[in-house]
């Protein structure tokens, strides 16, 4: 009885791992190409928008983005099938959180100072008090 629970309760968190790394790369890759494609009004203006739709669906960070967004949410509707959406909601959207931060801080190289970062420590208490 302990063991099947203890095996649920890893099952569950290697979901939820698994829809935070991915929608957390998802939020990065998309980001970041957005950076790379750089002003859409402005290429709207000079193109058109089959311009700006060319422009943002022909760079691969946008698409890889896109990918991993995919695999975020069938990896979220997988969770719910199995485990309780009290508990896969919740987690998921706060470690999503706190992985953006710091992703944005070292990947995008985005100032995320320690208001945020103290945030993101108060979010991980509330999952923690959320897992128990």
């Amino acid at each position: 009885m302990n063991l099947a629970s203890n095996a649920s309760n890893g099952s569950t968190a290697a979901m939820i791992a698994s829809i935070v790394v991915s929608a957390t790369a998802g939020d990065v890759l998309t980001a970041s190409a957005m950076r790379k494609v750089g002003d859409l009004d402005l290429i709207r203006a000079h193109r058109g928008l089959p311009g700006a739709i060319r422009a943002v669906l022909g760079n691969l960070r946008f698409l890889a983005g896109l990918l991993c967004m995919a695999i975020s949410f069938f990896a979220l509707l997988f969770a719910l099938n199995h485990a309780d959406l009290s508990l896969i909601a919740p987690a998921s959207a706060s470690l999503t959180f706190v992985s953006n931060a710091f992703a944005a801080k070292f990947f995008l190289k985005e100032n995320v100072d320690r208001r945020r970062a103290l945030a993101a420590v108060c979010v991980c208490i509330g999952v923690a008090l959320l897992a128990h």
